[in-house]
């Protein structure tokens, strides 16, 4: 038995007058009437109405029970509204998931916009380099570098990062600027730990390719210490466009091998597969791709 849908019934009859007028009201037969109210005084162990050829009236049990069910019914439309709501209106706390350096340089801005234009969501943004499981975490959202390995997520493209490679101006200074990638060969390359312990660097110009393995002095698994330690001129760093856009603005980082290009970067923000995702969640997506899209 839906006890809900029994005590919805219970009501209806009372309010309605009979049976026959409960059926009417709500679109089932007087016999399931009927039954939804045996049911919920089998349950009980208790008569809720007295039976006449003419007329049902209130035990006082019925009476007594008929008041609690009003109040369930009551609290059940209330919550259904609130869950409604939630949906319709972004509200709430978002909790989202992202790499370092696309975080801070690329997905805060566009967070700055969108907390402004819906004031009443709060966001809460974890800047992490590692895979991070957005069920197991709790969180609602989270941008991902590279091609999406977890199908059970639904993912949407944004516009891909471009990679550089770059030292220090006193770096290049030292070691002379290389004319091709094998020149690479004989420098100190620091490796990026995410991308695995025997990764190499891919330069495309034309149709030509050179791939150029990193083992040099100091792997990390951050990009924001990656690129302290090429700024400290340790060695030759390959990191995307958010995290090298303002060192090569002002000249903190030189780009070696303009003329060669490396691989973009795929980047796309993901969410669990929820059928109807929530207002927040589905407003913060929608804006997120419309801006970095």
């Amino acid at each position: 038995m839906d006890k809900l849908r029994a005590m919805e019934v219970f009501v209806a009859t009372i309010d309605a007058g009979s049976f026959a007028a409960a059926a009417e009201a709500l679109d089932i037969s007087a016999v399931m009437v009927g039954k939804h109210i045996r049911a919920l005084e089998t349950e009980l162990g208790a008569r809720l109405l007295q039976r006449t050829t003419r007329r049902h009236t209130l035990t006082e049990i019925g009476a007594a029970y008929l008041e609690r069910c009003r109040d369930v019914l009551a609290s059940v439309r209330t919550a259904d509204g609130v869950a409604e709501a939630l949906r319709a209106v972004p509200q709430g706390t978002l909790r989202v998931t992202a790499p370092v350096a696309y975080g801070a340089h690329r997905l805060t801005p566009v967070i700055g916009d969108y907390l402004a234009a819906h004031p009443q969501v709060k966001v809460e943004l974890n800047l992490n380099d590692r895979m991070v499981d957005l069920a197991e975490e709790g969180f609602d959202c989270g941008v991902r570098s590279g091609t999406p390995m977890d199908e059970r997520l639904i993912a949407r493209p944004l516009a891909r990062s471009r990679m550089f490679a770059v030292a220090s101006p006193a770096f290049v200074a030292r070691h002379g600027r290389p004319a091709h990638p094998r020149d690479l060969k004989a420098l100190p390359l620091l490796g990026f730990a995410a991308w695995g312990p025997d990764h190499s660097w891919r330069f495309t110009r034309g149709g030509e390719t050179a791939h150029v393995p990193v083992r040099g002095p100091l792997a990390t698994n951050n990009g924001q210490a990656l690129l302290a330690a090429a700024l400290a001129g340790v060695g030759v760093i390959v990191q995307a466009d958010p995290l090298l856009a303002p060192a090569l603005a002002s000249g903190q980082v030189v780009q070696l091998l303009p003329d060669w290009d490396l691989p973009t970067r795929e980047v796309h923000i993901v969410r669990l597969p929820e059928a109807r995702p929530s207002a927040k969640l589905r407003s913060f997506v929608d804006f997120v791709v419309e801006r970095l899209g």
